[in-house]
């Protein structure tokens, strides 16, 4: 495995020495490609981002792709952890066994009534890959100290794309006062791992990753596996919301 940054989708690779880590002996090649991106992610976001600790709560938004599916292991490998998950009613199954506490149906119900209902107070952090309008409700789910990590914008790719759309996705993610966080003691983090690969951090994660799927902590979910020649196909199947964990091409 290596740490690449951004132009990793070729047949071959150049990286340094240093930047290259042993794959274990049991992680077979697909499994070892999910680390690198998935598990970095949900790594970083939720131990240098948001700093999780024992007896927290989480939501995780889209619990059965593959930042979904390496958050809920990796935060359960906390004490206490409660995790909220949304994902369509069937996947439930699948993420329920995986660890989230609570599945959401995000189709059929309002997520943010759903998780009051059961935690009235809110969550302490909030992983939001939709931005959009579901940026706002994920703030407004905070409790004090909470933090809600932006690494993504999937509302900005529904099939509607008119200028309209895009307009309104933006204006309700960029319309947010600062001046709530001081009133309400909540905190706003972004997250982009392409910006990343030089942080000297992110190869101590690496390592720690390794460590933690020794140990049976970090379990990659591999949906379905793709040939060079079909990525575009590998990416019709992740954008139609169809893969449960991580695709490899």
């Amino acid at each position: 495995m290596c740490v690449s940054g951004r132009g990793a989708w070729s047949e071959k690779v150049v990286a340094p020495a240093e930047r290259v880590i042993p794959i274990p002996e049991k992680l077979s090649f697909e499994e070892a490609a999910a680390i690198p991106v998935n598990y970095l992610t949900a790594y970083l976001m939720l131990f240098r981002c948001a700093h999780l600790r024992e007896g927290q709560s989480v939501l995780i938004h889209m619990a059965a792709g593959g930042v979904g599916v390496a958050a809920t292991q990796l935060a359960k490998s906390v004490p206490n952890v409660t995790l909220f998950g949304t994902a369509s009613a069937p996947k439930h199954a699948v993420i329920k066994e995986n660890g989230i506490d609570y599945p959401i149906d995000y189709r059929t119900t309002d997520y943010e009534v759903e998780v009051k209902k059961i935690s009235p107070d809110g969550v302490d952090i909030v992983l939001d890959p939709l931005a959009g309008k579901d940026f706002k409700k994920g703030f407004n789910l905070l409790r004090p100290f909470g933090v809600t990590v932006l690494f993504g914008g999937a509302n900005f790719l529904q099939e509607n794309k008119s200028y309209f759309n895009l307009a309104k996705q933006w204006f309700q993610t960029s319309s947010f006062d600062p001046f709530q966080l001081i009133g309400k003691n909540r905190t706003v983090s972004g997250f982009d791992l392409g910006g990343l690969f030089k942080n000297p951090d992110v190869l101590v994660a690496m390592k720690e990753l390794v460590r933690l799927y020794e140990e049976g902590v970090v379990k990659p979910k591999v949906d379905s596996v793709f040939a060079f020649e079909e990525i575009g196909e590998a990416q019709k199947r992740m954008h139609s919301r169809l893969n449960v964990g991580d695709r490899k091409s």
